[in-house]
């Protein structure tokens, strides 16, 4: 029986640093992470599996909204705004390598207590991610204002505003993806708050950026994989992703000055 522990000691501020060191990571260190998110996946494939089933059905009604609402623009926009979501969707993932990690067999119910242990700021930054994913679809609703409306225009004269517009949101993209590589882990395994694990990520990418920028692509990867199978290959790719996260934070940041998460794993 999994029961929660008592109410922990507050944590009194100043008391904890407001950034966790980093370790320097090698260029190629995230295709170890990759192989390691594999290596979890086949350790654990049906609840690995069934969370990246979730993802597949939620892409595709975000794909079914889209065409419904507005057509072939309106697909792209949503599933672009999947970038800033994911984070948020891949906890589950991250609960599961802790369990791994401590040589147990992943249950949802442990899944279900890590999150709620950290619920609270995990929303806060679901919140920050929601906000900057709401400037992008701003920022990319500007730029559709001046595409010409007029005949078909060709590809040359798309391709300007396209550019302009796969710039923007790189740009939001590569915000989130610093918000975020290493803040949700955090979260979830460290009772910190929001701003310590945001502040913490944004260290370790600009103090790891070769190896970052690495990370970054095989995301990118990941998800044109999915894309491109019509969804199912999400099925796959995200726990993937979401495994190597957890291990990419486990070899990046050095947590152990800040409280674990207070809950009972039971036996």
């Amino acid at each position: 029986m999994i029961e929660s522990n008592p109410q922990p000691p507050p944590i009194v501020p100043g008391e904890l640093p407001l950034v966790a060191p980093c370790r320097p990571l090698a260029p190629r260190a995230p295709i170890t992470w990759v192989r390691q998110g594999w290596s979890d996946l086949r350790r654990a494939p049906l609840i690995g599996l069934a969370a990246g089933a979730v993802i597949v059905l939620l892409s595709l009604l975000i794909v079914t909204i889209g065409a419904k609402l507005g057509g072939y623009w309106m697909e792209i926009a949503l599933l672009s705004g999947f970038v800033f979501v994911a984070p948020v969707v891949a906890v589950v993932f991250y609960a599961i390598s802790w369990q791994l990690e401590r040589g147990r067999a992943p249950r949802l119910q442990v899944c279900w207590l890590q999150v709620r242990a950290s619920f609270g700021n995990l929303m806060v930054l679901a919140l920050v991610l929601l906000v900057v994913f709401l400037l992008w679809g701003r920022s990319a609703t500007v730029v559709h204002i001046f595409f010409p409306t007029e005949g078909k225009p060709d590809l040359a004269t798309m391709l300007p505003f396209l550019a302009i517009g796969s710039l923007i949101g790189t740009v939001f993209a590569l915000i989130t993806f610093t918000f975020s590589a290493f803040s949700m882990p955090m979260l979830m395994d460290r009772r910190v708050d929001a701003i310590t694990a945001v502040v913490t990520s944004i260290n370790a990418v600009l103090r790891n950026k070769p190896a970052m920028i690495l990370w970054a692509l095989l995301i990118v990867a990941a998800v044109v994989i999915g894309f491109a199978t019509a969804m199912i290959g999400l099925a796959v790719t995200m726990p993937i992703i979401g495994y190597a996260t957890w291990h990419g934070y486990r070899e990046t940041i050095d947590a152990s000055a800040y409280p674990p998460s207070e809950f009972d794993l039971g036996d």
